[in-house]
């Protein structure tokens, strides 16, 4: 294959025939490496066609300014040779496979007693790399069952005849075990080692049915010769070879070489899922993505990614299943798209796994970065809101017969709940059971504050009711001068009415949409919060009563005691000091002998 040079201008010229071309710019750059079936009609349709042509294909066509061209005998030799060139060179305006992860392969030494081991180098002439594989857990688990059923050597020596002849070595731990045979004293001959070598070999190319035959055949053999020690040795390899088999995903017994992908496409890349087939059981599984870079066809980014895949994980199936159709057909390709089937149902699995990769690839990369905004965002369409409401803070009383009136702030930060920020309040202004009267005061209060130290304010305020407790939150926002400045609504519980200032009509929100659920669930973490605080003030306020009962202690007392000991049993096993500590002398002594009279009169 000879190259030859044209200019853009000689477009026309090209010889309509199979072959790669290559683009280069004024700095005699590669900028871009293709393949076609006619280089002649392929060529000159980027210098022909203006129309249809996006702006990257534009900006490339602008650059050339020398191309040359090699021509090959099929449509199959020009993309291998496509393949290689982009692999070699990876141009500016190519699609590259985005994987630079470095995969172990396993090494058959070339030496005497061979070895077989791991490695992520590949040395020319070191011997026959298997792989690579797609996972360090794939590679160990072929070969630790290499090493479970062959005794091959593990150890570095050089065996040559002369050393193992001059008796220099001496079996390590592992011959006692039973691991290895010591061809390193001459224990084990070459011929009997490299038969076992022979099989291994079979395991690493994927074809378990040989090896498993050589076993069946040996334990019949040593069946009939009475030999039945033997026999079961021979049956137990069989049975841990079928064991490992089984944890193959098995597709069909009719099924045999092939290889499987499935695409799934996003404005920006391409994610292919690879799955390799051997004798029915699939033994690889890989996907990847592709960054378009020139507004590339599902079809040419799936074809690089077969191209590719194939070249990397070194497959020669001829028969590979996709989920899209090939306008073309390739010599030495037979790819088709199953309609029914087994084989329809391994193409579904390689789709469903290239789909989850590229719902992790946009998760880790940021670009759903957005969605965690999603319902925020919807609410604030609902609720005709000027700004997102990343901040929303929400207010509820609570009294129960009109006793302890208290209530309660929660913060949600970014749909979040910022339990740092929650906030409770006792009713200070208002006597009795007044829940308007009640939300003015705590409205004003937060927010004077917020104001009085320059924090920022809510992108929402929730309250807790309908028109009469919302229109008494507004009262105090407009005492602030910062009414209109902070949306507020009042969410009803009965029907979920969504209530606006001044607006005679409740919003109705969808009861399955989103943005209802987040007002709900801030309604209510509001209300829990405020009926928690509630409780406890009831619980101390009981524990008090009964501390009241005591001659010489007064609530102001009995307040202090319990917040310094938190109950009343804390507070009857408190030695006489700390109690000293706390209300003095003389009221302590009077707690501690009214504990002793209680007691006393109990007994």
């Amino acid at each position: 294959m000879e190259a030859s040079f044209y200019t853009p201008d000689q477009s026309n010229l090209l010889p309509d025939q199979p072959g790669v071309y290559k683009y280069y710019n004024s700095e005699n750059e590669l900028i871009y490496v293709g393949k076609a079936k006619s280089l002649k009609k392929r060529v000159a349709s980027y210098f022909t066609k203006t129309i249809g042509l996006n702006y990257k294909t534009k900006k490339m066509v602008k650059e050339i300014r020398r191309i040359e061209i090699t021509i090959v005998d099929s449509e199959f030799d020009a993309l291998l040779l496509e393949n290689n060139l982009i692999k070699k060179t990876q141009p500016r305006y190519n699609i590259l496979l985005k994987d630079d992860k470095t995969y172990p392969y396993l090494l058959l030494t070339k030496e005497p007693f061979p070895r077989i081991y791991p490695t992520r180098k590949m040395i020319q002439g070191k011997g026959i790399y298997y792989g690579p594989f797609a996972s360090i857990r794939g590679m160990n688990n072929v070969l630790e069952l290499i090493r479970s059923l062959f005794t091959i050597r593990t150890c570095k020596l050089d065996l040559n005849p002369y050393k193992i002849g001059e008796q220099k070595y001496k079996v390590c731990l592992e011959y006692h075990l039973g691991n290895c045979l010591g061809p390193c004293e001459g224990l084990q001959g070459e011929p009997d080692y490299l038969n076992e070598i022979e099989q291994a070999k079979n395991i690493l190319k994927g074809n378990l049915g040989i090896p498993k035959a050589f076993f069946k055949h040996q334990m019949l053999k040593y069946a009939e010769m009475m030999a039945f020690e033997k026999a079961q040795f021979f049956k137990d390899k069989m049975e841990l070879l079928e064991k490992y088999q089984a944890k193959s995903l098995v597709t069909s017994p009719s099924i045999l070489d092939l290889d499987v992908f499935a695409i799934e496409t996003d404005e920006k890349s391409a994610y292919v899922n690879f799955l390799k087939i051997k004798r029915g059981a699939i033994i690889l599984t890989k996907t990847v993505e592709l960054k378009k870079k020139l507004d590339e066809t599902d079809t040419e980014l799936l074809l690089t990614a077969i191209v590719r895949l194939r070249d990397q994980f070194q497959s020669d199936a001829q028969e590979i299943l996709v989920n899209i159709d090939f306008e073309e057909e390739f010599e030495g390709l037979n790819i088709t798209v199953p309609k029914i089937g087994d084989k329809k149902k391994l193409v579904e699995l390689s789709l469903k796994n290239a789909k989850f990769y590229k719902k992790e690839k946009a998760l880790a990369s940021g670009e759903v970065q957005d969605k965690k905004f999603r319902v925020l965002k919807q609410l604030q369409s609902d609720l005709s809101l000027k700004e997102l409401p990343d901040h929303i803070e929400c207010f509820d009383n609570s009294n129960i017969h009109g006793t302890n009136p208290v209530a309660s702030m929660v913060c949600f930060l970014n749909g979040k709940p910022a339990v740092k920020e929650y906030r409770h309040y006792h009713i200070k202004t208002v006597e009795g059971p007044d829940d308007f009267a009640s939300m003015t005061e705590v409205v004003g209060r937060r927010y004077k504050r917020l104001l009085d130290e320059a924090k920022p304010l809510p992108k929402l305020i929730v309250i807790d009711g309908g028109k009469g407790q919302l229109s008494s939150s507004v009262e105090a926002l407009k005492q602030l001068g910062i009414y209109g400045k902070i949306p507020i609504i009042g969410i009803a519980k009965r029907l979920e009415e969504i209530y606006f200032p001044e607006d005679q009509y409740p919003l109705h929100i969808d009861k399955k949409s989103e943005s209802l659920r987040l007002l709900q669930r801030i309604r209510d973490e509001a209300h829990r919060f405020a009926i928690t605080f509630h409780r406890d003030l009831r619980s101390k306020q009981a524990l008090g009563s009964s501390l009241t009962e005591i001659e010489g202690i007064g609530p102001e007392t009995a307040e202090k005691l319990l917040k310094q000991f938190k109950s009343v049993k804390k507070i009857k096993e408190a030695s006489v000091e700390s109690l000293e500590a706390v209300i003095g002398k003389s009221k302590a002594e009077k707690l501690i002998q009214s504990f002793k009279d209680i007691k006393k009169a109990g007994d």
